[in-house]
């Protein structure tokens, strides 16, 4: 069982580890052990997510969810599968945290009459240098 909040926790039977051998650092240790680790979580099959849950998550871990709707997550950056199985539970766990919160909606902020005066007085004053690099008629 993963918590992610206090009211929101994954069964371990909605996840799925896979191990294979990684690249990096290990030397022959990492072409012979399968050390890196692949949390695999089907995040349209999951019954601890509600409907607005998922669609949040799908729509911001898109680039990490594939067609089948299963996010993926991957680390191979220890020599040990241990680490790397922790390592890729945390980022799991932050990822779903972060992409469930609602999206905050942007409060419109007015201009301050101030920096208004200050706008239009910089432009008169850029409209009188090129006013007065014109030519002078004289009057007839």
């Amino acid at each position: 069982m993963l918590f992610v909040t206090s009211k929101l926790s994954i069964p371990s039977r909605e996840i799925k580890y896979v191990y294979g051998t990684s690249s990096g650092p290990g030397g022959q240790h990492v072409n012979k052990v399968a050390t890196k680790a692949t949390l695999l979580f089907n995040v349209l099959h999951s019954e601890s997510l509600s409907p607005v849950q998922k669609l949040r998550v799908m729509e911001k871990l898109k680039t990490r969810i594939n067609k089948l709707g299963v996010l993926r997550v991957v680390s191979s950056k220890f020599k040990s599968q241990k680490k790397n199985r922790e390592i890729v539970r945390d980022r799991f766990v932050a990822f779903i945290r972060e992409s469930i919160q609602p999206v905050r909606k942007r409060k419109k902020s007015k201009v301050p009459f101030a920096s208004k005066r200050k706008r239009l007085d910089s432009k008169k004053k850029r409209g009188e240098t090129k006013r007065l690099r014109n030519r002078v008629h004289p009057e007839h």
